[in-house]
């Protein structure tokens, strides 16, 4: 039996998992910092990362950790109406809630009041998700493009166009405002929602984006 802690969490704009990318890399505007717990606050633990482009998180579904698990689950990409067993899928909801993801670094910064962070993108990734290790990405170990993809070679990803009528999205500033289009785009509604007329609600950083999606298209509404 093995005990593992936290060595930093996860800030982010997105407070909810309702938004949340459902891969890593697909909205590479999304920015987050990582922020190393007390005992990892110490610049000699990532000396030489700056060498790096990407970055591989391992962490946790927090917010599962109390769901109840199964051998098989309703990837999104089949439209959530096909089984398939949970260790061919990247389903959440898993027997020990450890997740894996590649991330871009942007940059080291230093604050005063938690010391070294690191800056990434394309996270997917919640606020406050605890991260257990960080290890560098190796392209010539870790990619493999000629790699078969499952069922995701056959069952292509359609993202929504974004509307936004009112040009709500004007009011903020120019990367969040990529960043949501592009969250929108790859529709975080729960894959059995169909009604062309519920409105809902992302959370994004302190806003409310409020939205409705008909006709493959995400319409913004209302930003609280």
């Amino acid at each position: 039996m093995m005990t593992i802690t936290p060595i930093a969490h996860f800030c982010s704009p997105l407070k909810d998992k309702f938004g949340i990318p459902r891969q890593s890399g697909i909205v590479d505007e999304l920015r987050g910092r990582i922020v190393f717990e007390p005992e990892w606050r110490n610049a000699d633990a990532i000396r030489g990362i700056e060498g790096f482009d990407y970055l591989w998180l391992i962490w946790s579904f927090s917010k599962n950790v109390d769901a109840a698990k199964h051998a098989l689950v309703r990837p999104p990409r089949l439209g959530g109406n096909e089984y398939m067993g949970v260790f061919a899928t990247r389903s959440s909801f898993r027997p020990n809630n450890l997740a894996l993801s590649s991330v871009r670094m942007v940059g080291i910064e230093h604050l005063p009041d938690v010391g070294t962070t690191i800056l990434v993108s394309g996270a997917d990734l919640m606020d406050g998700t605890p991260i257990y290790d960080i290890k560098p990405y190796i392209p010539a170990y870790d990619s493999h493009p000629e790699a078969r993809g499952g069922f995701t070679d056959s069952h292509e990803w359609h993202p929504l166009d974004v509307s936004d009528p009112s040009s709500l999205l004007m009011s903020l500033p120019a990367a969040d405002a990529s960043a949501i289009r592009h969250l929108l785009a790859q529709d975080p509604r729960p894959s059995y929602h169909k009604d062309p007329e519920r409105i809902y609600g992302m959370p994004y950083g302190t806003h409310d984006i409020r939205f409705k999606v008909a006709d493959g298209v995400a319409v913004i509404m209302e930003i609280r």
